[in-house]
């Protein structure tokens, strides 16, 4: 991008959206998932406020959050051409706040639980409605390290992101760095196999995403659709499981049962949360029983809670190498 589109970019027009009345509910925790990483170059958090840069289908935008309690009334400001896809629906902006979420069949019959929902009462399951920008960090967080996915999409969102639209586009105090909104979805379909390598995303992975993005537009249509069927198209793309699709579902189609089955850390996370020892992905289906339809809701409140197995041996070291093909 040249330094005069850059330039055109940051200084977008600032839209002030109609302050948000969404009862009980807590944008700012709510919107903690969806970060990835502390480094995260769409995302970042002063207190009460969250800015956040996103790749939407009217170009990129950026959304300042802020929220001085929860509960309280939600002000938004929007800078960038995806300020039009935003207010384009009544709906979009609160269903991306959690707003449209409903946790009222949710009912705790674990004490950690309900100390976690007395903690965090407005936490709630966005929806996005951007399925390519929640499956490709999705897709690149597969079978390794949370490190090492996190390292690799943000310099895969550095390169070839576009500065986010408005202040956060520029250089803040301190050397602070930029905002980035992700790459759309063909940006991400011209990334040459090379520089997939060079971030450390090895073939599997950026085969897979390359496959989805032939099928983006379908993909970006399962906005809407009953879970089940929008979780299938999902996984019609080969290379996309149930994780993948899970991962997909809670952030973009705010799907509160979409558990993360298959990950190396959930079920022996809320196993130690609910039963106080470890569980696979079997005696977990088992033990959220009670909790259908509010599966992932159980996961998220033990994500926030930090609880986890102890640690007894060496962490896993990152590799240094270039990865090849498996």
């Amino acid at each position: 991008m040249s330094a005069g589109e850059h330039d055109a970019t940051a200084s977008a027009e600032c839209v002030d959206v109609e302050p948000l009345r969404l009862g009980d509910v807590d944008v700012i925790a709510t919107w903690s998932a969806l970060r990835r990483g502390g480094g995260d170059p769409t995302f970042a958090r002063r207190g009460r406020v969250v800015i956040k840069a996103w790749g939407t289908p009217t170009g990129p935008l950026t959304m300042r959050v802020a929220q001085p309690a929860p509960g309280e009334p939600v002000v938004v400001r929007a800078w960038g051409p995806g300020a039009q896809w935003l207010t384009a629906s009544p709906e979009r902006l609160p269903a991306m706040c959690g707003g449209l979420d409903d946790p009222s069949g949710f009912v705790p019959e674990h004490e950690v639980l309900r100390r976690a929902t007395d903690r965090w009462p407005g936490v709630r399951v966005p929806a996005t409605g951007l399925v390519i920008e929640a499956l490709v960090p999705s897709i690149i967080e597969q079978r390794v390290t949370g490190a090492e996915a996190f390292t690799s999409y943000r310099r895969l969102v550095r390169r070839y992101g576009q500065p986010a639209p408005g202040p956060a586009g520029r250089p803040g105090v301190a050397g602070e760095r930029p905002l980035m909104a992700p790459p759309t979805a063909r940006e991400w379909a011209l990334i040459p196999s090379w520089e997939w390598l060079r971030a450390g995303v090895d073939s599997q992975r950026s085969d897979t995403v390359m496959r989805a993005l032939r099928v983006a537009g379908s993909l970006e249509r399962c906005v809407g659709l009953p879970s089940a069927q929008a979780r299938a198209r999902l996984m019609a793309v080969p290379g996309v499981g149930v994780w993948t699709a899970a991962e997909v579902a809670h952030i973009a189609l705010g799907d509160a049962d979409a558990v993360s089955f298959g990950d190396y850390h959930v079920a022996r996370n809320i196993g130690v949360a609910l039963t106080g020892e470890p569980v696979d992905d079997e005696e977990l289906a088992v033990l959220l029983r009670p909790y259908v339809g509010h599966r992932y809701r159980v996961q998220r409140y033990v994500e926030l809670l930090g609880i986890a197995p102890e640690r007894h041996g060496a962490r896993r070291s990152l590799p240094t190498h270039l990865p090849t093909r498996w």
